[in-house]
């Protein structure tokens, strides 16, 4: 049975993060993206060690590895309230979760001594190189970038863009093709680390995304480099590591979208009290009425989804329907929410003097990432309609 209460046990530590979001950053978040870079990581490395002070620092990580040691549905619910501010993710350490809990469950010792340490401890950043250029990499399998073993190393040539972070990063897991061509194309990727100071290793340029720079880097691999021993899991097998990245990941995502949603209803429903025009307050108004109900109806709607989601992951199935339906709904909820909040904030709305301006270009681009919604919406209808095909059927009671 799903479960929709916070439980006791989580309840205060939840509200614990939610009071060093709003008190710690809040307050100086628009100076996390406009200052000098030296200065934004100091700001940043001050709310990090606030954090470790706080007892709230990586708390979803495994305990084994240096974390809070959190069970997944009881981190599910802090993802929540880390979603209303995206620095929060850095500043609260659960940034490198993904990566982490891949190098401790597929890197050789080498790396998992090098880095597994360091990047739980937020000393380290990773990034993650998987997009290219010059393909549809909502198709992966059509991916260009390849990896030829040349006696004791992998040589890796090619070009990714969106490997986000790789400006600081110390190393990318890259995605890359490491197989002959008629190989079945979903045995044919593999993910190798390749430390960003390896020469070939060349970032282009830090690629503006909907008028800022966000830190989404295109890299070329130039006749790279990296020993063999480099090979995150078996050879062949990328697909497969990355659905296990990716399936609790978009988890998390539509969990943090839910919290930034929170926080754009907040500001709209504080909006509609407050401001009065034509003599009364906005939301006197019908059609302002009509926002708030939309809005709630959907943040509830995408509330529970992903919570069945998380609950199904968390039993072990792979929940791969319901994880299709989350990514549309959840990323679809997330614009609605966003853009309603601007629209009864106003002129005011599109300005840097609310959040919603900066939260408006992130959740655009929240129907893209982790694959297009069109993607998804394809591959999720045709997984429902074959459980009719094999003469079943999608009983919503029983799933």
């Amino acid at each position: 049975m799903l479960n929709l209460s916070i439980p006791d046990s989580v309840a205060p530590l939840r509200a614990q993060v939610l009071d060093f979001i709003e008190k710690e950053i809040y307050p100086i978040e628009n100076d996390l993206y406009d200052e000098t870079p030296e200065r934004r990581r100091s700001l940043t490395r001050g709310l990090m060690d606030k954090a470790k002070a706080g007892g709230l620092w990586a708390l979803g990580h495994p305990e084994e590895i240096g974390g809070g040691g959190l069970p997944f549905m009881d981190y599910v619910f802090i993802n929540e309230v880390i979603g209303r501010s995206p620095m929060a993710t850095v500043a609260l350490g659960t940034h490198s979760l993904q990566d982490s809990i891949m190098l401790h469950m597929y890197a050789s010792d080498e790396w998992r001594e090098k880095y597994l340490g360091p990047l739980v401890a937020g000393e380290v950043f990773p990034s993650f190189g998987m997009t290219e250029p010059e393909v549809a990499s909502s198709d992966p399998t059509q991916l260009q970038t390849r990896a030829a073993l040349d006696g004791d190393e992998w040589v890796i040539n090619g070009r990714k863009w969106f490997t986000s972070g790789a400006g600081t990063a110390a190393y990318t897991t890259a995605m890359v093709r490491t197989e002959p061509d008629d190989t079945p194309a979903h045995s044919a990727f593999s993910m190798i680390v390749v430390p960003t100071d390896t020469p070939g290793y060349d970032i282009v340029r830090d690629v503006k995304v909907m008028g800022q720079y966000d830190g989404h880097y295109e890299v070329a691999y130039n006749d790279v480099r990296v020993p063999k021993d480099n090979l995150l899991g078996p050879r062949g097998q990328g697909f497969k590591i990355a659905q296990h990245r990716l399936g609790p990941g978009r988890i998390f995502h539509c969990m943090r979208w839910l919290g930034q949603a929170q926080r754009a209803f907040d500001l709209m429903c504080e909006r509609a009290n407050t401001r009065v025009a034509f003599g009364k307050t906005l939301g006197q108004h019908q059609q302002i009425q009509k926002f708030i109900f939309d809005t709630a109806c959907e943040i509830q709607a995408s509330r529970l989804l992903t919570l069945h989601a998380a609950q199904k992951i968390d039993q072990g199935d792979e929940a791969r329907v319901e994880i299709g339906l989350i990514k549309v709904y959840g990323a679809t909820m997330l614009h609605n929410a966003i853009d309603r909040a601007i629209q009864v904030h106003g002129a005011k709305g599109v300005t840097e003097d609310t959040p919603l301006e900066r939260m408006y270009r992130h959740a655009r681009f929240a129907r893209i990432y982790d694959g297009a919604d069109e993607v998804h919406v394809q591959t999720t209808a045709r997984r429902i309609l074959r459980f009719y095909g094999e003469g079943g059927s999608f009983d919503f009671g029983t799933r």
